[in-house]
């Protein structure tokens, strides 16, 4: 059986961690999520949650980003599967660079890449973002930069032959998760009961 490189893609709070968590018992998958890799760096700075970081800093998570794929291209069965959360932005060379990362180890192992774009209206992640817990996991907390990332940015496009995109405004995370499923079944090649 061919694994599959589920890779959820969205701004902050769009729930891309809460659909993963869902959604991985039905696949079955393990979750890679971008915090994971992200917090071994941030972790060992003094970090202002409302204020942007050097760019520099997301060198540093790529490198740990790259070791955990060449991790899992080496050491785990084709057959396993695998969801990457991801907050990408269109246009923007470090969100290209890795989604390129994840699409080469998806290759590389022979596993099919099926990305799925997360829509949230400009309010919904606002009051999403500006939640006390995620500070607690070093996410952003600031809900000014939230509403300005949906006014002037966009959700990378990978445009992908599997890809999805999915607006989440008004989904459950539950109900998110079960429609991702049926998409990954019928990219697959099989039948979404």
């Amino acid at each position: 059986m061919t694994g599959i490189f589920l890779l959820l893609i969205g701004f902050p709070g769009t729930g891309k961690l809460t659909i993963a968590k869902h959604l991985a018992p039905l696949l079955p998958a393990k979750i890679i999520d971008n915090h994971w890799v992200n917090n071994p760096v941030l972790g060992v700075l003094d970090l202002d949650l409302k204020a942007p970081l050097p760019p520099e800093i997301w060198e540093q998570t790529g490198r740990v980003r790259q070791a955990v794929l060449d991790t899992i291209v080496t050491f785990t069965p084709p057959s396993a599967s695998f969801i990457f959360t991801h907050f990408a932005i269109e246009g923007d060379q470090r969100s290209q660079r890795t989604y390129g990362q994840i699409a080469d180890a998806a290759n590389r192992r022979g596993s099919v890449l099926v990305p799925v774009r997360l829509h949230c209206e400009a309010e919904e992640l606002a009051r999403r973002v500006a939640v006390p817990e995620r500070a607690e996991r070093l996410k952003s907390v600031n809900a000014e930069a939230s509403r300005e990332r949906s006014r002037t940015l966009q959700v990378f496009d990978p445009e992908h032959a599997n890809g999805l995109d999915l607006d989440v405004t008004s989904l459950s995370a539950e109900d998110s998760a079960e429609a991702i499923r049926r998409h990954v079944f019928t990219a697959m090649g099989g039948t979404a009961s």
